[in-house]
């Protein structure tokens, strides 16, 4: 039937061609043209893809089904319309032909939607730049309708290692709309070696969308980054938003039972969600059996994170017979190497009851000369005069026992201007905390009120 169809389809076009005289022998078919045809395509669609592959910008192994069988649902204005934008697109870059012609449709449908018309393709990267800037460092560029991708991995001359992990992402806001690689790798790499950039497209507009994630080859030249490009003017009154980007892969999860231990979470969790990793839970400071009715799981990756937030705050998913709440947790911010180097005060966690700070100024002051001793709850800060007596305490002292239980040790880490301006909004909700340090890493609990 879909053939009978077709012939019809064909011989409607035919006639209508003959009224305007046109010479259509001239025409040419690759062998691709017929499989075309009984694919269902309308047969000037074919033709129209047939001239593409023709031209060489596009073979035919390309395409996978998934390409043609999205093209067939259109009408043939629709079709004709896609294939000239296709055509008239900048493929050089593209690796992956058929997804960038599925994203090119699905653009189409987008600003039909939308009623705006296509419109005619906003002025590109100048190519001719682009060429000179991979021509010079041997990165690769691969573009979909989604985002530009610049290096990932980078070539083996500039580092073969593996992908860099936590701590080597900044993200890059506040870029004028018109600016692309040949702008924005000049600046960057004076930090140090790129692993990759990714640079975010809005297919409606055919612009960049204002922002891009660049990853550096170690977490020293992000730092560098964040440093050197934070506010820099990268044109005229165009000044560009710098900072490390943290992949937040934690959620904070309210009105969990009291009785129940880490593994009995870890468990329960496991079966709702995947991919989760560990579980942070923080007990009573007069009862070590209970938890304090909040904890934070800890998932694989952003992805799974994501998707476990989804899962838990549809509604659906019962935890215990309980919807439980869930936030991101704040994004742990890594601590200034500068500054940490010249901490002098230690956070002891996991005291029993019976510790004072009489005890604990006894214990520490072996170590060197003491400022003052602060214990809260189940936790304590110890001012050293000298950071090396306070490394040398935290060495020696950390997991010893003190009163039965074994005491954990790391550097206070001293409070940034976010976390003040945070903490103050916070201080409202909640009585007033020891403000003039705070550990590092376990979370903080989410402020009441997300922006």
């Amino acid at each position: 039937h879909n053939k009978m169809a077709n012939q019809v389809n064909g011989n409607a076009v035919q006639l209508k061609e003959e009224e305007e005289p046109m010479d259509t022998s001239s025409v040419t078919h690759t062998e691709h043209y017929k499989t075309l045809i009984e694919a269902g395509l309308p047969q000037k669609v074919a033709e129209r893809l047939d001239e593409i592959f023709q031209t060489g910008l596009v073979a035919y192994v390309d395409l996978d089904a998934r390409a043609i069988d999205a093209l067939r649902e259109f009408n043939e204005e629709g079709a004709l319309s896609v294939l000239q934008q296709f055509k008239e697109s900048d493929l050089s870059h593209v690796q992956n032909k058929s997804a960038f012609l599925c994203g090119v449709m699905k653009t189409y449908r987008q600003r039909e939607k939308q009623g705006s018309k296509v419109q005619e393709s906003t002025k590109g990267p100048d190519e001719a730049k682009i060429k000179a800037l991979l021509e010079r460092t041997g990165y690769t560029l691969d573009v979909t309708t989604g985002q530009r991708k610049y290096g990932g991995p980078p070539p083996d001359t500039v580092y073969s290692g593996v992908q860099p992990g936590i701590g080597t992402e900044v993200f890059v806001g506040k870029i004028p709309r018109d600016l692309y690689e040949d702008e924005l790798v000049p600046l960057f790499e004076k930090a140090g070696p790129i692993w990759d950039l990714r640079l975010m497209m809005d297919p409606l507009s055919g612009q960049n969308r204002g922002y891009a994630f660049i990853t550096f080859c170690s977490k020293d030249a992000a730092q560098e980054a964040v440093k050197l490009c934070d506010n820099y003017e990268i044109r005229p009154g165009k000044h560009l938003g710098v900072c490390i980007s943290v992949a937040n892969n934690r959620l904070f999860v309210g009105s969990i039972p009291k009785n129940k231990t880490k593994e009995n979470i870890l468990e329960e969790f496991s079966k709702v969600t995947e991919g989760l990793v560990d579980v942070i839970l923080y007990h009573q400071p007069d009862d070590k059996k209970k938890n304090r009715g909040f904890c934070f799981l800890e998932y694989e990756d952003h992805k799974s994170a994501a998707q476990a937030r989804r899962r838990l705050m549809s509604g659906k998913v019962k935890v215990w017979g309980n919807v439980v709440t869930v936030e991101w947790a704040d994004p742990v911010e890594e601590p200034d190497p500068e500054v940490m180097a010249k901490v002098k005060v230690l956070f002891v966690r996991n005291l029993a009851t019976t510790v004072t700070e009489e005890i604990l100024e006894k214990s520490f002051s072996e170590f060197g000369k003491l400022e003052r001793v602060k214990k809260l709850k189940d936790y304590a800060f110890v001012h050293f005069e000298d950071r090396g007596a306070a490394v040398k305490a935290m060495n020696e002292m950390n997991g010893k026992e003190i009163e039965g239980e074994e005491i954990e040790i790391v550097l206070a880490k001293p409070p940034d201007k976010k976390r003040k301006e945070r903490q103050a909004a916070r201080q409202a909700s909640r009585s007033t905390a020891y403000e003039d340090y705070y550990y590092y890493p376990p979370p903080r609990m989410p402020p009441p009120i997300r922006g």
